[in-house]
């Protein structure tokens, strides 16, 4: 080999040489910025106990985020693996794009405040605010920057809802085996269509039920269009949706709830056909007066159930302004539920004022009780 092909020989390995650090300088910055952007994810009550980069995937092991003051429950979110699947070629231009999340093993609490507002990973939320509040911080800079996720994946999973709009302390509904999806995530701005699903199991007394939930939702406006449904529920498992009771001991002792709610909302308003078919229904009469079941005194429901125990079928109409603060789902079902009620069991207006009569009663009765002791 000549001295001018031995220089250029050198002189090219040179170059490589030089390409190579440089894209191993470039992929271990954008390691260090992924590990970075993690922690800053999961804010200042989440800890993941190991972060493992390879060549297209980040995967997290033992994750938790711990549920702020005020939350029902020790930990907003736990799961025992989450794998990203990241798009390198955008990792490497300091754009986020994720291809898959994949949440393995997981626990999910969900939480209903008493004005009926939902919140999930508030902890998420919340350090993204205070991120946006330094305009002159890194971190914020890369809160405003586009993020996509194609897919999100749940599976082998626990939801805990706790719902504060039905009583104090809030009540608990566990989904078991919950899986979910969620399509088409794109941050911040969140005003693209996410395609979203769900399903899991309700374990009840003497049932195990499922519930469903599907559709499209566009989270910055809340336009959605979603199905839910609830099959084979066992009744007592809501019995604070249907049933108020002064005593402690619930009237419903047997029976199953099948529901199918379809949702469209639009502008804040909301649309909700639906239909709630009740199996085997059985109350008994507390001989409280003041018990009643979709908003009918027991002892009238016990009366006119006698020969209506196998299904009775109730179809209704939700509209509503949710902007509205007089406007509740909760208690908007509660009546269309309870007048269905009335009619499929032919409980006249004249019962339901009579059985209204013997509440007021009672409550009088109450309280000069009270007053005696």
């Amino acid at each position: 080999m000549t001295g001018k092909a031995r220089r250029t020989a050198l002189w090219l390995t040179g170059i490589a040489v030089a390409i190579v650090l440089a894209a191993v300088g470039g992929w271990f910055f954008a390691v260090h910025e992924m590990k970075q952007r993690v922690i800053e994810t999961l804010g200042p009550l989440g800890s993941v106990e190991e972060i493992d980069v390879g060549l297209s995937q980040i995967t997290l092991s033992r994750v938790r985020l711990r549920g702020p003051a005020g939350w029902p429950t020790t930990d907003a979110m736990r799961a025992e693996r989450i794998v990203l699947d990241v798009d390198m070629r955008a990792a490497l231009r300091n754009r986020v794009h994720l291809r898959n999340v994949s949440v393995d093993n997981y626990y999910l609490s969900i939480a209903r405040t008493a004005d009926g507002r939902v919140r999930i990973l508030p902890d998420l939320k919340q350090a993204a605010r205070e991120s946006d509040a330094r305009p002159d911080d890194k971190a914020a800079q890369r809160a405003n920057e586009e993020k996509l996720i194609d897919h999100v994946s749940f599976e082998r999973g626990t939801m805990e809802f706790f719902d504060a709009s039905v009583g104090n302390p809030p009540y608990r509904v566990l989904i078991s085996d919950a899986r979910a999806t969620a399509d088409h995530v794109h941050l911040p701005a969140l005003t693209d269509r996410t395609t979203l699903s769900m399903t899991g199991s309700i374990k009840g007394l003497s049932h195990t039920g499922t519930v469903t939930f599907e559709g499209w939702m566009v989270i910055a406006t809340k336009d959605s269009q979603t199905r839910m449904t609830l099959r084979n529920v066992d009744i007592s498992t809501l019995d604070p949706y249907l049933l108020k009771k002064a005593g402690a001991k619930s009237a419903v002792t047997g029976g199953t709830i099948d529901l199918t709610l379809d949702a469209t909302v639009r502008d804040y308003r909301i649309h909700a056909p639906g239909t709630v078919v009740l199996n085997h229904l059985q109350i008994t009469d507390t001989g409280n007066p003041l018990d009643t079941f979709l908003s009918i005194p027991t002892r009238a429901a016990v009366a006119a159930l006698k020969d209506r125990r196998d299904q009775i079928k109730l179809d209704f109409v939700l509209d509503g302004n949710l902007r509205d603060p007089k406007f509740s789902l909760n208690e908007s079902l509660s009546k269309k539920l309870a007048a269905g009620f009335a009619k499929a069991l032919g409980v006249s207006a004249e019962g339901v004022a009579k059985g209204a009569g013997e509440t007021v009663r009672g409550i009088g009765n109450a309280l000069m009780n009270m007053l005696k002791e």
